[in-house]
């Protein structure tokens, strides 16, 4: 792929793409292509997810790595970003010192990866959907069907607005409406997806009954431990060698957001209440899963390059901070100074610097091609609202939210699974009828 199609003669990116044949024995002629979250995300890992959630039933699945992305040249990597985070969870979480680390990490993977002559600028969504939109032509599809998650629907939103043909459906799971997304937007999805588990708590009777104000129990645990932070050293959930932990308020609140399986939702009520009883070995383990992270595996320079032009500019640290206020009243303002899961992101822009670019990316995707808007209500990355939201501008789509499960629907649910199956086969008309029934599970109760 050209890195930056307003060059016509300039340098060329490599992109690795799969196909994975469908098991049916005899298959539809139009494939479904998968778009990886993140961004970042290595999309080549995720395939053993789609085939366990059996998207390649009776289609050929193609996957290609995102430019910037592992398996691609250049690979928008920063090992330089890894091991700070591999440090920082012995740190605390939203302290300016760990700021200047984040900042120092990421201008020296930039000033890497711009000497060795990556355009930074051109690793963005609209580059990105563009590679599809050639990927199809140069596979000689005719028609294909669209599946991403996380910022996975971002780039289909984008893609489908920009480079609509040969789209036969689109199915968007934990949903980033590309004209939404931006550092404020973080936490309305936070509380969106906390208040869900507590909600969900609150209709369990046993859950009520053992845990019975543990909204009240969150807030007063970020406040004591952005006051007086613990110190503990657990054993990372990987196993091998205890490592130092620091839990601080902001590190609480981003163990529950990250939903990344190393504290699950049905634990949460019983996380705090041990938390409030002197046990944090639950938080502390959850985070301590950073601690060993795969180095070079996500392209944070990908991840910059979109959120620096895409969802950074246009708002305010100081609108960060209304918008945790809003959501979350009575927290430090130190911790809802810091959007989450994106800390000092400001700080990290100005060190990433390319140029905005909101005003050809902040924009709704208007169309009438079938789509199905899949959404976790536990969700606190991509709140499950705003699958409902995007949908409004797609004229002939099918919203589905999914009770008790968090990011990235599809893989965790065999409702969800069967939903997707149907829409593909019957995109206008998709059998929905497993909703119905489906409940969160039921919470952990501790003695």
């Amino acid at each position: 792929m050209p890195e930056n199609r307003a060059h016509h003669d300039g340098r060329t990116i490599r992109l690795t793409v799969v196909i994975v044949p469908a098991t049916s024995a005899k298959p539809a002629k139009d494939p479904v292509v998968f778009m990886e979250g993140g961004p970042g995300g290595d999309a080549i890992g995720a395939i053993p997810f789609l085939i366990d959630s059996q998207v390649n039933r009776d289609r050929d699945l193609i996957v290609m790595t995102q430019r910037g992305g592992l398996h691609s040249q250049p690979n928008l990597s920063c090992p330089e970003i890894d091991r700070f985070y591999a440090g920082a969870v012995g740190r605390r979480y939203d302290a300016p010192s760990t700021g200047r680390l984040l900042v120092r990490a990421t201008k020296q993977c930039r000033d890497r990866l711009t000497a060795a002559g990556v355009e930074l600028s051109a690793y963005n969504t609209t580059e990105n959907a563009a590679d599809f939109a050639d990927l199809r032509r140069a596979l000689g599809i005719r028609q294909w069907n669209v599946y991403g998650y996380s910022y996975g629907t971002d780039l289909a939103l984008t893609y489908l607005r920009r480079q609509p043909a040969g789209i036969r459906s689109m199915a968007i799971d934990s949903v980033a409406p590309p004209q939404i997304v931006s550092l404020p937007w973080t936490w309305d999805s936070a509380a969106e997806g906390i208040d869900a588990i507590f909600r969900a708590c609150a209709a369990q009777p046993r859950c009520k009954s053992r845990y019975p104000d543990v909204r009240r129990t969150l807030t007063e645990q970020v406040r004591r431990l952005e006051a007086h932070p613990l110190t503990v050293m657990v054993q990372p959930p990987a196993g091998g060698s205890p490592v130092k932990v620091v839990l601080d308020g902001g590190a609480l609140v981003n163990v529950l957001v990250a939903d990344g399986g190393a504290l699950p939702a049905v634990d949460v009520p019983a996380a705090l209440d041990e938390l409030a009883h002197g046990n944090p070995l639950r938080f502390a383990r959850a985070r301590a899963a950073g601690a060993t992270p795969a180095v070079g595996e996500f392209a944070y320079g990908l991840t910059n390059s979109v959120a620096c032009s895409e969802w950074v500019p246009g708002f305010s640290q100081r609108d960060v901070l209304k918008a945790g206020r809003r959501n979350f009243p009575g927290w430090p303002d130190t911790v809802l100074a810091q959007a989450p899961q994106l800390p000092f992101q400001y700080e990290v822009c100005r060190v990433w610097n390319v140029p905005d670019r909101t005003a050809v990316q902040r924009v709704a995707t208007v169309s009438k091609v079938p789509a199905l808007v899949v959404s976790g209500t536990f969700d606190a990355k991509t709140g499950a609202s705003w699958g409902a939201y995007a949908a409004r501008t797609l004229s002939r789509s099918t919203v589905v939210r999914i009770p008790g499960i968090g990011h990235w629907v599809v893989p965790q649910s065999p409702c969800a699974q069967r939903v997707l199956a149907s829409f593909l086969a019957h995109p206008n008309t998709p059998e929905t009828g497993c909703v119905a029934g489906l409940a969160p599970q039921p919470f952990t109760i501790t003695p």
